[in-house]
C-alpha cells in the first residue's frame, strides 16, 4: 500500500452564483489528499495519514476518501477546525489564501501517528503539511523513523506566501530530500529552492546531491523531465487540452506516476535504485495523462481508471 502523509483541506473555488455575482464553493482538496484520491481511483492500494476534523467539512473529506477507495484507518480525527484554502484563478492559474491556525491537520503530533505499518511499501510526503508546526515537524520525524524500509517520495509543492520562517522551512525540506528516493518539483519549486543564477541542469544537479534516485521536474505546458543519478534527462511532452484550471494537476500527475510504479512492482528500495529508463518513461506518461484529464475540468478532480 502507498501511504500518503499530509494535508486534507477544503478548497473554496470561485464560481458564479445564480444572482450573477461571484461566490465560493467548497471542494475537498489538499495536495496529499488529492493524490490519495487519485491513486484510489486508479485502483491501486492506498491510504491516507492526515489530521481531519469531525466538523461538517471533515465528514465530507472522509466520505470522499471512502468513495475513492482510500483506506482511512490511519486518519487522525479531532474536533479542531478544517483548513480552508480560498482559491483565486487568473487565466486558469491558481493562487491561494489559507486559513490554517489551530486546525485539525496542522496540530497533529508525532505521538498521534501509527507505529506499525507492515503493509506500506511507499510513502508520499509534501504539500503545505510541511510548512506549519507542530504538524510539519511531526511528519518529518515520522519520515525519519520509517524511511529506511520503504520508498519515500517527496513533493514540496512550495507556497512562498505560506512560509513564516524560511530558514526553518529550508532546513526541514532538506531533511526530507535526504530521506527521499523520489523528489518531484515544479519549475517554480526548483527556482525557489535554488534562487541563485544557474541553469536548470545545475539546479537539478544540486538537488540530486542530496540523495534522491529519481528527480522529476514538471513544467506545465512544457512537459515533464526526469533524471537518474547518471544519464540524460528523460522527457515527456504535455498533452494539448483545453485547460479549465490547473487546480490539482500536479497531484494527479503524482497519482499516475506512483500508480504506474506500483503496478510494475517497483515500489521497493532495491527496484527503485536499479530502475530502467523505460519504466520511468512509462510512469511519466501515465502521470501526464492523468494530469491532462484533471486540468480539463473544474477543481481537483482526478480521473478514474476507466477514463485512462
Amino acid at each position: 500500500m502507498i501511504l500518503c502523509c499530509g494535508e486534507s483541506l477544503i478548497d473554496m473555488i470561485p464560481e458564479q452564483t445564480i444572482k450573477g455575482s461571484s461566490g465560493f464553493v467548497p471542494y475537498a482538496g489538499g495536495a496529499i489528499f488529492n493524490t490519495a484520491i487519485g491513486i484510489g481511483r486508479l485502483e491501486c492500494p492506498v491510504g491516507l495519514m492526515s489530521g481531519i476534523s469531525t466538523d461538517i467539512f471533515g465528514q465530507r473529506l472522509i466520505a470522499e476518501l471512502t468513495e475513492s477507495n482510500v483506506d482511512t484507518s490511519n486518519v487522525i480525527l479531532s474536533d479542531r477546525p478544517t483548513t480552508l484554502a480560498f482559491v483565486q484563478l487568473n487565466d486558469g492559474q491558481a493562487t491561494y489564501l489559507f486559513y490554517d491556525e489551530n486546525s485539525a491537520g496542522r496540530m497533529i503530533e508525532v505521538e498521534d501517528m501509527p507505529n506499525q505499518l507492515e503493509a506500506v511499501t511507499a510513502f508520499l510526503f509534501g504539500g503545505i503539511s510541511l510548512h506549519g508546526d507542530p504538524g510539519a515537524e511531526a511528519y518529518v520525524q515520522f519520515a525519519e523513523t520509517h524511511a529506511e524500509g520503504s520508498v519515500v517520495m517527496v513533493d514540496p509543492n512550495i507556497r512562498p506566501s505560506f512560509i513564516s520562517n524560511e530558514i526553518l522551512f529550508r532546513d526541514r525540506i532538506e531533511r526530507m530530500f535526504r530521506l527521499a528516493d523520489i523528489v518531484k518539483v515544479s519549475d517554480e519549486d526548483l527556482n525557489w529552492l535554488f534562487p541563485k543564477s544557474g541553469s536548470l541542469e545545475t539546479k537539478v544537479s544540486n538537488l540530486q546531491k542530496l540523495g534522491p534516485t529519481i528527480v522529476v521536474l514538471t513544467r506545465g505546458g512544457s512537459g515533464v523531465q526526469a533524471w537518474k543519478p547518471d544519464g540524460n534527462p528523460i522527457c515527456v511532452d504535455s498533452l494539448k487540452v483545453d485547460v479549465v484550471d490547473t487546480v490539482g494537476a500536479g497531484d494527479s500527475f503524482n497519482a499516475g506516476f506512483l500508480t504506474s510504479l506500483s503496478k510494475a512492482d517497483l515500489l521497493n528500495k532495491a527496484a527503485i535504485r536499479l530502475i530502467a529508463e523505460s519504466d520511468i518513461l512509462s510512469a511519466l506518461n501515465f502521470g501526464v495523462h492523468a494530469a491532462a484529464i484533471t486540468v480539463g475540468r473544474a477543481g481537483a478532480n482526478p480521473p478514474w481508471k476507466y477514463e485512462l
